[in-house]
This record gives C-alpha cells, sequence and structure tokens, in this order.
C-alpha cells in the first residue's frame, strides 16, 4: 500500500458487503489519499440513504451499480469499462457469486490489474494470505456496518444479521470485528501457478561464474584504485571511487537480482581472495597495494560492504501495486 498512488477497485455482490468484509482496507487506502472506488452488482435489498452513509463513514466519493448484463462477457466487459475508466493499480473481490468474481477476475486479467480475493482465514486452510493491518480503522468500519440497521445489529464489535438477503451468504454469519482483513492474491491466469526451482547444474554454474566475476572486480580494482585525478590543489581519489562503487553495486546488485547468499557469497570470496593474493608483495619486490590510505581502503571497505550486503534481511518482493 503506496498511499496516494493507489486507485484500487472493490468489486462486491451488494452494498453492505464492502463495509464488513473490507470495510477496514477500504478506510486505510483511504486515509493514505488512496483513490477507492466500490462497484456493485446488485443493488438488492440496499436504501440508497445507507449506502450513501456507509460511503461517508469509509470516506469513499466513487461507488459503482454495474449495469444489468445478460451474460458473463458482457458483465466482464463492463467491469473492464470502470477498471479503464479510473486506471486501476489493483481489484479486490469480494463478491460470492460465482458469475461476477469470474467477470472482475477476467476483466483484471486482461488488463493486466493485480488481483485480491476476501478470505477469511478459516475459509483458506492451508493457502497463503496476505494480511492487511486494520486496527486502527475498526471504528470507521463498525459505523459504516451500522449505517445498514435493516440488516445487521452491533454490540460492541458483534455482528449480528437481522435479515439474511440471501441463503448461504457469508456476509450473513455472526462474526466479530478484528483488527485484521486477509486477502488472497490471485496469480494471473497467463502465468504459472508455481516458479521452477533452478537446478543444481544451473546454480553451480551460476556459482562458477560469480567467483570468475568477483575475481576480474578484484583484479580491475586493485589495479585502478591508485589513480588518481588533480584539479588545481585537489587530488581526486577517482580510481578508488570508481572501484569501490563497481564492487558495491557488483554485491547489492546480485543479493536483490538473485536474492541467493550462497552466490553473494562465492562472489565476495573471489573478490576478496583476489584482493588479497594481488596485495602480497611479490617475488620481485614490486606491491600492487603500496601503504597509505587508498591501499587500506581498498583491502578493509570491501570486506566491509560484502559483510553487510550477505547480513542484510531479505527485501520482499512488491507485489503488484497494492
Amino acid at each position: 500500500m503506496s498511499g496516494s498512488a493507489e486507485r484500487v477497485v472493490f468489486v462486491h455482490d451488494r452494498p453492505g458487503q464492502e463495509s464488513l468484509l473490507t470495510g477496514g482496507t477500504i478506510s486505510r487506502l483511504r486515509s493514505d489519499d488512496a483513490e477507492v472506488v466500490v462497484v456493485f452488482g446488485s443493488a438488492q435489498s440496499a436504501d440508497e440513504a445507507d449506502v450513501r452513509a456507509a460511503m461517508a463513514a469509509l470516506d469513499v466519493r466513487d461507488w459503482r451499480l454495474l449495469p444489468e448484463a445478460s451474460g458473463a462477457q458482457s458483465l466482464a466487459e463492463a467491469v473492464a469499462d470502470v477498471l479503464d475508466d479510473v486506471q486501476a493499480t489493483a481489484v479486490v473481490i469480494g463478491a460470492d457469486d460465482e458469475t461476477l468474481r469470474r467477470a472482475a477476475s477476467g476483466a483484471a486479467d486482461s488488463l493486466n490489474v493485480p488481483v485480491f480475493l476476501h478470505r477469511r482465514v478459516t475459509d483458506a486452510v492451508g493457502q497463503r494470505l496476505v494480511a492487511i493491518d486494520v486496527s486502527a480503522q475498526v471504528d470507521q468500519k463498525l459505523r459504516a456496518i451500522a449505517a445498514y440497521p435493516r440488516r445487521w445489529s452491533i454490540t460492541d464489535h458483534a455482528v449480528e444479521p437481522v435479515v439474511a438477503v440471501e441463503p448461504g451468504d457469508p456476509a450473513d454469519r455472526p462474526v466479530t470485528i478484528g483488527g485484521t482483513e486477509t486477502f488472497l492474491r490471485q496469480p494471473p491466469a497467463h502465468a504459472p501457478a508455481t516458479e521452477t526451482a533452478p537446478g543444481p547444474l544451473s546454480r553451480g554454474l551460476a556459482a562458477v561464474l560469480a567467483l570468475l566475476t568477483g575475481a576480474a572486480f578484484g583484479v580491475v580494482g586493485t589495479i585502478a584504485h591508485q589513480a588518481t585525478l588533480s584539479l588545481g590543489p585537489v587530488t581526486i581519489p577517482v580510481g578508488l571511487i570508481l572501484a569501490l562503487a563497481g564492487i558495491t553495486a557488483l554485491l547489492a546488485g546480485l543479493r536483490l537480482v538473485l536474492g541467493d547468499r550462497l552466490i553473494v557469497l562465492i562472489c565476495a570470496i573471489g573478490l576478496l581472495g583476489t584482493i588479497f593474493v594481488l596485495s602480497l608483495r611479490s617475488s620481485g619486490g614490486s606491491v600492487l597495494v603500496p601503504e597509505g590510505i587508498p591501499g587500506l581502503l581498498w583491502t578493509v571497505v570491501p570486506t566491509l560492504v560484502a559483510t553487510i550486503v550477505l547480513a542484510w534481511p531479505r527485501i520482499p518482493a512488491r507485489q503488484g501495486s497494492a
């Protein structure tokens, strides 16, 4: 959730579900100045005044009712029109109706928009859910639910249905409002459900390449780190600066792209081992890393960089834009 850059469309069967199922997430997005549009497949058993009151409680200014569609394709086109109109960055589907859920998922996939399905923890055993902390938005969520007095009664944080809109509707079960809402990230229809892990051969080749690359950077950096540029009375250690920038970019880049500490470690071994070997005095007495501040920095800083890159916690990949 990156604030005002987000434009999230919530799709629900009918008014009321948006407050009970996803009201906390809607309020949190709005508190971050994100644009939120709530779309309903039907206005069944809903009073417009109640809907307006609920939208006001959630600070939602844009809510829409899908036109009556003659088929799933027409419904998908209607949802796609909404997504395209608001340039949605994510779609949250709380609909229980299979036709509407499929239509919304298909429309989002056709526009490459990430899809999140509302799921209660008890209904998604064994699935990896995205949990949104909405503890700061519980009061707003309760006020939005209370805007539908003909449908629910509220006692403290317990919500009891007054009248069931449709038998079996998950929104017509007694619930206790908590500080978390959970969602299932739906993979795109054109993407594989799982990623294939690299095999031993490919990983071995990557390790060899990382070792050689680290050694090459060590050789080039050791040769170039003493180069300087004089600008009047100022001497700039341009060789040392470029060498340190190069090895930092190499190690950090490998960690960010591959996320594999072992490959980064092997690259660091090639780099640091080469620097150590080249810093020794040769049999002829020549020295590639003479004493002085540049030589000291070239032998110490790469070790610090490698240690930080290897010890840095894993950076979670951003799931779409949500």
